[in-house]
């Protein structure tokens, strides 16, 4: 077993930190972009040259078998109130710990699915956030290619936000005059001016050619306004 630093047993040191179970390309990833915001993160891998990689970026970066239950217990796993098993080639391993995280009784479990079949077993098993990487950055990447979007995020009942150029229909007007939630749809939500950073919009606010926007609706809604000129 390998490991930076031992981790602290007092379960109130846990409720602001994650463990990261699995440090492939998706795990390594997401417990990196964790630690970069300064959340304390606990990383597991059974490979040890992982490990050894990560050792220095992560809070905890240990070698271990996390389809054991002693050895999760031994890190305190069970301690976290939030964890992400991120483990996709090995289906058994998956469920395996999924099953054991369930079983500790942590809050908030995500698990990374890599098929259909697998998130219903993840979900039958308990799990309450059940993600698919590749799909949806699949989906993600094909608004993208298909409209005029810059930026694309899609939420659940059909409804999605979206950054894009303005179309000169909304142009040099206030977006109350614009009528932009009448006829399109959408809803502008902030705008981004060359040099500055986005803020919110308000009806009074009027969009210029070169600025940049976020509008909120429905999907279809929001992919449309994004092709228009």
């Amino acid at each position: 077993m390998v490991r930076n630093r031992t981790p602290r047993n007092r379960r109130s040191s846990r409720q602001d930190a994650v463990v990261v179970i699995g440090l492939g390309r998706f795990g390594r990833s997401l417990a990196l972009e964790l630690a970069d915001e300064d959340t304390e993160v606990l990383g597991i891998d059974e490979n040890p040259e992982v490990v050894q990689l990560l050792s220095g970026s992560l809070t905890h970066a240990v070698r271990a078998d996390s389809t054991k239950e002693d050895a999760l217990r031994q890190l305190a796993v069970h301690e976290f109130d939030r964890a992400v098993v991120a483990i996709g080639t090995d289906l058994e391993a998956s469920i395996l710990t999924a099953s054991l995280l369930i079983s500790f009784g942590i809050e908030n479990v995500w698990a990374k699915a890599t098929s259909e079949a697998h998130g219903r077993i993840l979900t039958q098993l308990g799990v309450q956030h059940v993600v698919y990487p590749e799909h949806d950055m699949g989906q993600r990447v094909a608004h993208l290619v298909r409209g005029r979007m810059l930026d694309y995020i899609e939420f659940e009942d059909d409804f999605a936000m979206v950054k894009t150029d303005p179309p000169t229909a909304i142009l040099d007007v206030p977006l109350s005059s614009s009528a932009v939630r009448t006829r399109y749809g959408i809803t502008v939500v902030a705008i981004k001016r060359p040099g500055e950073g986005f803020t919110y919009a308000t009806p009074d606010t009027v969009v210029r050619a070169d600025d940049t926007v976020i509008v909120a609706g429905r999907t279809r809604a929001t992919e449309r306004f994004s092709e228009l000129r």
